[in-house]
């Protein structure tokens, strides 16, 4: 029949003769099979470092008792999140790349989404209250452990996730209510906002405004939460007059900072600009850094610059060794 599709797995017919997307194709970074078995076991490799070093973080927290406070509960949850994120895209950009068919269900491609922006979303949020933390414990130390208390950092948790939800709902459902009537081949590695559109039918001027300005409205705000925040550490650090006293706080604070930077800069990159600047190919690497690489970096920066982090993972493998020695 002329103006359907051949592929007629991959599309539904509707009454009036017009044919809907019931599953898309993830197009990827190449079709050179060499080149993609590279890229295989270097993102294999990524995935695994950013699994071990996350979850790893979590246990830490979890086992050592030196680090029971809200400063590491937030850093707990924080890579908690980190690995989540990057499993909601990294196995199956992985079977991607050793398959023929890079296919994902219309289901497959809404629950991708909702989990990616439920989670980018609410890691958002949650540096924003580290930085909050972070000026409670450096501008009033002695007050710290009763102003940050569980009545104060778990509801700052709560509100994280509970944004990230509501804003990935709000995206989702506006995404999805559009027609993929055309071309089924998303060209990216996951199921992200601004190559959907690319391939939608509908009018996606709504969808583009609402991407710009809700996210434009998350970045400002949690921005300037950090901004305040440490511009009241910077006011604590002037004031201090131990040398040793300066150093430890801007060790600490250094790697918050750096972690921020550095997602907060791709994801402006990525949706805070005009729909006429998105480069499809560019974007595509710029997200699968902030997506899959970004969170392999959180426990190097986290952990490398934090004494406590240091001396409680010494501790753990000098546990591990010697349970290893007892049973041999």
């Amino acid at each position: 029949m002329p103006g359907i599709p051949p592929n007629m797995d991959l599309y539904r017919i509707h009454s009036n003769n017009e044919t809907e997307v019931t599953m898309f194709i993830l197009k990827g970074f190449t079709d050179d099979f060499e080149l993609q078995v590279i890229l295989f076991l270097l993102f294999l490799a990524v995935y695994l470092f950013t699994l071990v070093g996350n979850l790893g973080l979590v246990l830490l927290v979890i086992v050592d008792s030196r680090l029971h406070n809200p400063m590491y509960y937030f850093l707990s949850v924080l890579s908690f999140l980190d690995a989540c994120y990057s499993s909601v895209v990294t196995p199956k950009m992985l079977v991607n790349f050793l398959v023929k068919t890079k296919s994902i269900s219309y289901a497959g491609c809404v629950s991708q989404m909702v989990l990616f922006v439920t989670f980018g979303t609410t890691e958002c949020f949650l540096l924003a209250a580290m930085a909050y933390d972070r000026y409670v414990a450096i501008y009033n130390p002695l007050l710290y452990s009763v102003t940050m208390s569980s009545r104060v950092y778990l509801p700052l948790i709560i509100a994280s996730y509970l944004c990230g939800i509501t804003h990935a709902l709000i995206h989702t459902v506006a995404t999805f209510s559009l027609s993929f009537c055309g071309s089924n081949e998303i060209r990216h590695v996951f199921c992200d906002i601004p190559p959907l559109l690319a391939i939608s039918c509908s009018d996606t001027k709504i969808n583009q405004l609402l991407l710009f300005y809700c996210v434009g409205s998350i970045e400002i705000v949690t921005i300037l939460i950090v901004l305040v925040s440490y511009g009241f550490i910077l006011l604590a650090i002037l004031r201090m007059r131990s040398a040793e006293g300066r150093r430890k706080v801007f060790s600490t604070c250094g790697s918050h900072l750096t972690g921020v930077s550095i997602f907060h800069g791709t994801v402006l990159f990525m949706y805070v600009r005009p729909s006429s600047n998105y480069a499809l190919e560019h974007d595509m690497i710029v997200s699968t850094f902030y997506s899959i690489v970004n969170p392999m970096l959180n426990p190097i920066i986290y952990s490398l610059r934090n004494k406590d982090v240091k001396e409680a993972m010494k501790k753990l493998l000098k546990r591990i060794w010697f349970i290893n020695q007892v049973n041999f």
